[in-house]
């Protein structure tokens, strides 16, 4: 634990940050976990386009695992040991892919950023001005969650509005 590191922290309990951390890193794992599947089982129209994103998006969320584990170590807490963990602490939970079709996983997946965005908002107000490595550790997440949703949900569109100018069509 980084004791002088650690002193700049005012305002705020480490022991509330580093619960507030374990939290988002649950979540993380369960976001990875999430696109990582769903890459696997997606099915439909453009489903490669959505592969890709999904692919990048996985990968991000475990970037996101790293830097939570990082800052929780530097806290001197340890981050949550055991997979079946992260079910009991997660904000966003875990949604199994129950429909395979692009269309429903890309809706699955923006209510997850949607989660992960309001999540990692209410981690940067209660870090502001009280822990900056902290909230400056959050807010590039949060740019990251913010531009998934963006991404996402332009898939989301593209692909609707190919379908609906089909079914004119037809």
């Amino acid at each position: 634990m980084a004791r002088r590191g650690n002193s700049i922290i005012k305002g705020i309990e480490i022991n509330e940050i580093i619960t507030m951390l374990n939290k988002a890193y649950a979540d993380e794992w369960l976001a990875y976990y999430q696109y990582f599947i769903e890459a696997k089982v997606i099915k439909g129209i453009m489903k490669d386009a959505a592969i890709a994103e999904l692919t990048q998006h996985a990968t991000d969320e475990l970037r996101h695992a790293n830097m939570v584990a990082d800052r929780i170590l530097q806290l001197g807490g340890t981050p949550l040991l055991n997979p079946k963990d992260w079910f009991t602490h997660t904000n966003c939970g875990y949604e199994e892919p129950k429909d395979f079709d692009v269309v429903s996983i890309l809706e699955d997946s923006i209510k997850g950023e949607q989660c992960a965005i309001s999540a990692y908002s209410n981690l940067a107000e209660m870090t502001r001005d009280k822990d900056i490595v902290t909230y400056d550790i959050v807010s590039e997440i949060l740019a990251d969650e913010v531009e998934h949703e963006e991404d996402l949900q332009a898939l989301h569109d593209d692909i609707t509005d190919f379908i609906q100018d089909i079914k004119k069509k037809i």
